[in-house]
């Protein structure tokens, strides 16, 4: 009678697993959050960048917070390259980290080690980039991405004066960012939801044939056909070079650039510089040109008025608003201003948003006054 007993057993195992929701999954049981993680605990930060002037910052701001809250952090930065950053991953998982905060460099390819981190019962958190493609994401923490794109292009639009009915046609050459990060579809989405209009009336038009063509047709779903691969200054001048050979060689004006983040510009005006000397900023012969970050070399660019705008994303208060959250699940307590989700392709993900800010010469010095650079940084800069 051993065996119908041993049946009667699972059947009702099974029975208790239905009505308590998922049992044995390694997705279900195995997750922080369950006690409390003290102090003296690890916590992983992992980089996809340190050539990159931001994800410097943003990695030590919070490697500092963490480490001043008494929790061992371990920082790694990925090189570029995502096979690099899955073995960092790896690493703080086999070194029992609780928390992995993770800006991926690829969002997709990240998903391998991120589960691994999950199924070893660690909290995982989106920094800045979403990570695609996996239920393995409890929360993501970034600004919000759309409003970047806006802010690039309402000062195109209202440089241009196509609010107050200048017919053009302008020219304009428009670049996105690079087409293994997510967040560079959102940027170019705000900015084409309002440049676009301008596209189908032939206020705005862009002559080259630049990812085979920007013209009134052109869908969101294109954005990959004019990126950026990794965000590479060298990779936008040898581009913008060829746009300026193929289609500005002769004395044609180039009213415009859209450019999502400050190293693209950068690139985009060395090319200028090159191949056009006769272009001079200050004069109506330059073009408006958008940036994102607020880098050293945007604000010295826009001091000297090569570069007319740029993005603020207050990566200290990024850190901060992660820092908060850390605390929050390390506390076991609910994760506080989630203010919206992102869809990534698997699960609605939780997500504080925060605002950035448009920064032109205007409000240039709004960026000391953020502690974001110093004064005597911005003085040598600026001068």
């Amino acid at each position: 009678m051993q065996a119908p007993r041993k049946i009667m057993a699972i059947a009702l195992g099974a029975a208790m697993c239905l009505g308590m929701g998922a049992c044995g999954s390694s997705r279900g049981g195995n997750t922080a959050g369950s006690e409390e993680i003290k102090k003296g605990d690890t916590i992983g930060i992992s980089m996809p960048t340190k050539s990159e002037e931001r994800w410097n910052k943003d990695g030590n701001n919070l490697k500092r917070k963490l480490e001043s809250a008494g929790y061992k952090v371990i920082l790694s930065f990925a090189d570029d390259k995502p096979p690099q950053q899955n073995a960092d991953i790896e690493n703080m998982v086999n070194n029992n980290a609780k928390i992995v905060v993770v800006a991926s460099k690829d969002g997709t390819a990240v998903g391998p080690a991120v589960e691994k981190a999950r199924d070893a019962g660690a909290k995982v958190i989106a920094y800045d980039r979403l990570i695609m493609n996996t239920k393995a994401v409890d929360y993501y923490a970034t600004f919000q991405l759309e409003q970047t794109g806006v802010l690039e292009a309402n000062y195109l639009i209202d440089k241009l004066g196509l609010k107050t009915g200048a017919k053009g046609p302008f020219n304009i050459e428009l670049f996105t960012g690079s087409p293994d990060d997510n967040n560079a579809k959102y940027f170019f989405k705000g900015a084409w939801n309002l440049l676009e209009p301008y596209f189908k009336s032939g206020v705005l038009v862009s002559p080259s044939n630049h990812g085979g063509g920007v013209k009134a047709d052109f869908k969101l779903a294109d954005w990959q056909k004019i990126s950026v691969q990794s965000w590479k200054a060298e990779q936008a001048q040898k581009d913008m070079e060829s746009i300026i050979d193929s289609t500005y060689a002769h004395g044609e004006k180039l009213d415009a650039v859209l450019s999502p983040y400050d190293g693209i510009s950068q690139g985009v005006i060395n090319a200028i510089q090159e191949k056009r000397p006769d272009m001079q900023p200050g004069t109506a012969s330059w073009p408006y040109i958008t940036g994102q970050d607020a880098m050293e070399i945007a604000v010295s660019n826009i001091a000297k008025g090569t570069q007319g705008q740029t993005v603020f994303k207050d990566v200290n208060k990024l850190a901060d608003a992660t820092y908060d959250m850390i605390l929050e699940i390390a506390q076991n307590k609910k994760v506080t201003g989630i203010n919206g989700k992102f869809n990534n392709n698997n699960i609605d993900v939780p997500s504080k948003l925060l605002d950035p800010q448009n920064i032109t010469k205007d409000n240039l010095t709004d960026l000391v006054k953020a502690n974001y650079v110093t004064q005597q940084r911005f003085d040598a800069l600026t001068k």
